[in-house]
């Protein structure tokens, strides 16, 4: 004898019952999972890129031709060279710092007025008409340049610096900044001449960046200097994290690579022609490292004794990108629903607050202790109305996210409790 027939109709709603709500579990189950998944794969892929930038999240370049006169025509090349090329790689105006000592473009013996090129083909015009030169003429001297490099500014209210100095014209770096400094013209044992008639030491350059590391400054420098004797500039550096390289070494020249009969003049020294030909190469996602770099020169090429100065650096060069230097640093923020629904209209929550790179110190005759904290004045760069944009619009994606999900659960539970409500009555009516 069988159940009753109302007994298995029980059944048969309680099997159907079953069945979908196990559905149902299982795909909001399998969605969590997939949520977690992705965040997790997120995160390891920002963790991973953390540990590579040694914490660094901004790059400068700070390019000096500190050479005046039409017969150095090449030095302003040389350093529009390198303007053209950080540009190229996603270092923005912003984060760049030239100093020119002479305006070769709009010198009267110049035949193309307004152009300044660096090869005799004149097929590509390093001037142009989207350079913003930052010091100029008269304003390109040592104390401006160590100011630059040291926060001071040259604008002096009772012995500190203006607030109304220009933005374009200071280095508003912090101790996550990668900072390329570039310096060409004419030189000795130790010395970097401005304007013809003033010097920089080797012992000026070490001590300015030593002060920029006491003030939190850098992260780390990279350093590369154009003139005769160029390797003796770097040869006093003491501060930890700096990459130097230099032309030439000591008693030894730096030549310039070839002249344009029509522009009457050298165009282009010979070590930075090589560099800039290799740098053309890499491109703003590139994985050529340092030592690829400094693995081409060549006496052959360069004419001169290219040197490489690697003692304070931290880092492995095969495992120093170019683009640690020479690109762009791009910010990204990681948002998830939970993190929006504790945050306020205009705020936005990161992955994680990258922390600063444990750092090598001194040794006690030069450090004798931590480094002290910001100087007064020094102000955190604001949010930019761009970034304040960016931020609310995902907190109203999130909102709108949440709305769309409480809609789709709303609806799931009227279908079950329609599918309930006619399965019990089709239960009890018979």
């Amino acid at each position: 004898m069988g159940l009753p027939k109302p007994i298995l109709r029980l059944l048969l709603v309680a099997s159907v019952l079953s069945a979908y709500f196990a559905y149902d579990f299982c795909s909001e189950y399998q969605a969590s999972q997939n949520d977690y998944a992705t965040k997790a794969s997120v995160e390891s892929f920002f963790s991973a890129r953390k540990h590579a930038n040694q914490g660094h999240t901004n790059n400068w370049a700070v390019l000096v031709c500190a050479s005046r006169y039409w017969f150095n025509y090449r030095h302003m090349a040389n350093a529009l060279g390198m303007y053209r090329t950080v540009k190229r790689l996603g270092i923005p105006d912003s984060n760049i710092i030239l100093m020119l000592a002479d305006d070769a473009a709009c010198n009267s013996r110049n035949k193309f007025a307004g152009s300044v090129y660096a090869n005799k083909g004149r097929g590509l015009d390093l001037y142009g008409e989207n350079i913003e030169v930052d010091y100029r003429g008269y304003e390109v001297t040592v104390e401006n340049f160590i100011r630059v490099l040291t926060g001071m500014g040259f604008a002096r209210v009772w012995g500190r610096v203006a607030d109304s100095m220009p933005r374009s014209k200071r280095l508003l770096s912090d101790d996550r900044s990668n900072i390329f400094i570039y310096m060409t013209g004419h030189g000795g044992n130790e010395f970097l001449k401005f304007q013809d008639n003033e010097e920089i030491s080797a012992f000026d350059l070490a001590d300015a960046i030593e002060q920029m590391w006491q003030k939190k400054r850098y992260n780390e420098i990279f350093f590369m200097i154009d003139t005769c004797q160029a390797n003796t500039m770097y040869s006093k550096l003491y501060s930890p994290n700096i990459l130097a390289t230099g032309s030439s070494k000591l008693a030894e020249s730096s030549y310039s690579h070839e002249n344009d009969d029509d522009i009457g003049v050298a165009v282009i020294d010979s070590y930075t022609h090589h560099v800039l030909s290799y740098l053309e190469s890499v491109n703003k996602t590139s994985k050529a490292t340092m030592q690829d770099l400094f693995s081409t020169y060549s006496y052959e090429k360069i004419r001169s004794h290219a040197g490489v100065r690697s003692d304070l650096f931290n880092r492995p060069l095969d495992q120093t990108l170019i683009t640690d230097f020479f690109g762009g640093v791009a910010q990204v923020e990681v948002l998830y629903e939970q993190d929006t629904e504790q945050q306020s209209p205009g705020e936005s929550a990161s992955l994680e607050e990258v922390p600063a790179p444990s750092l090598p110190t001194q040794p006690p005759a030069v450090l004798a202790s931590e480094r002290p904290q910001r100087m007064p004045g020094f102000k955190d760069r604001p949010v930019s109305d761009q970034q304040s944009t960016n931020s609310t619009l995902n907190t109203v994606k999130a909102a709108r996210k949440r709305e769309d999900s409480g809609l789709l659960h709303a609806f799931k539970l009227w279908g079950s409790s329609l599918l309930v409500g006619l399965l019990l009555f089709w239960t009890l009516s018979r």
